[in-house]
């Protein structure tokens, strides 16, 4: 007798619970500790800043400097804690997606211009959806720039939505080389980077956010180089009422499958 049994899917679904738990320990992390510890950095930013300014301490101005920048990399890092708290509060309302992306884009562009490279823009008219505008402008920073960084000088960030079914589908591909299949299935993964300065917390932003709008996301590789692949749910009738301001909370449905 052979029995033979497919576990790739629970094999899934094992990998996605254990991103998701380590969201759940970084996001009550962050509730506890962000701004206990941002409190003494802004008063150690505060005096270095101020001492920095007297006349003998000229000849430490570069170490003042790389002090200070290092401050503002440990800020940003915690804003990033912060991004992944678990009740954080999201203010839904019901808008084009379109709509955002467009007002973005001079800004996307912008910093694509900075390092010789452009962003592209491929919108098809998609039924609303309810969005928290600030937390999507955040996701397509980070999605953009990941992709920016992913590319050599010249490369090109494709911003696409299209309506499949159901759902409106946001895809953001690049041009870069692409990422490692044993880096793939960990995207998301708060510390799982492949940036030599990274923090592995920039797309785990990202699945957090997709959570809370109770959409999906899922990262493919192909030829012509990664593609992050949102899918948002298309309101039912019944629920395009008024704008409503909600908690976030770790998704019941895992993202991505």
């Amino acid at each position: 007798m052979l029995l033979v049994e497919d576990i790739s899917e629970h094999l899934k679904i094992e990998r996605e619970m254990l991103r998701l738990s380590q969201l759940h320990t970084v996001g009550e992390m962050a509730a506890s500790l962000g701004h206990e510890i941002r409190n003494p950095m802004t008063t150690v930013q505060g005096f270095l800043q101020l001492i920095s300014q007297e006349p003998n301490m000229d000849p430490y101005q570069e170490y003042f400097n790389i002090m200070l920048e290092e401050l503002n990399r440990v800020n940003a890092i915690i804003t990033e804690f912060l991004s992944l708290a678990k009740n954080k509060l999201v203010d839904l309302h019901l808008q084009d997606l379109n709509s955002l992306i467009t007002a973005l884009y001079p800004l996307l562009q912008a910093d694509a211009l900075l390092c010789d490279k452009s962003v592209i823009l491929k919108l098809e008219q998609t039924s609303p959806l309810w969005l928290d505008s600030a937390e999507i402008r955040q996701l397509l920073i980070n999605l953009v720039r990941n992709g920016l960084e992913a590319m050599p000088a010249g490369g090109k960030v494709y911003i696409k939505t299209y309506e499949d079914g159901s759902e409106v589908v946001l895809e953001v591909q690049d041009e870069g080389s692409g990422i490692a299949p044993h880096i793939l299935e960990k995207l998301g993964t708060p510390f799982i980077t492949t940036k030599d300065n990274g923090t592995g917390l920039g797309l785990a932003v990202c699945y957090s956010i997709v959570a809370r709008h109770k959409a999906t996301i899922e990262p493919a590789n192909g030829p012509g180089g990664t593609t992050i692949i949102i899918r948002f749910p298309i309101p039912k009738p019944l629920d395009e009422s008024s704008p409503k301001t909600i908690t976030g909370k770790q998704p019941e449905v895992f993202p991505g499958i």
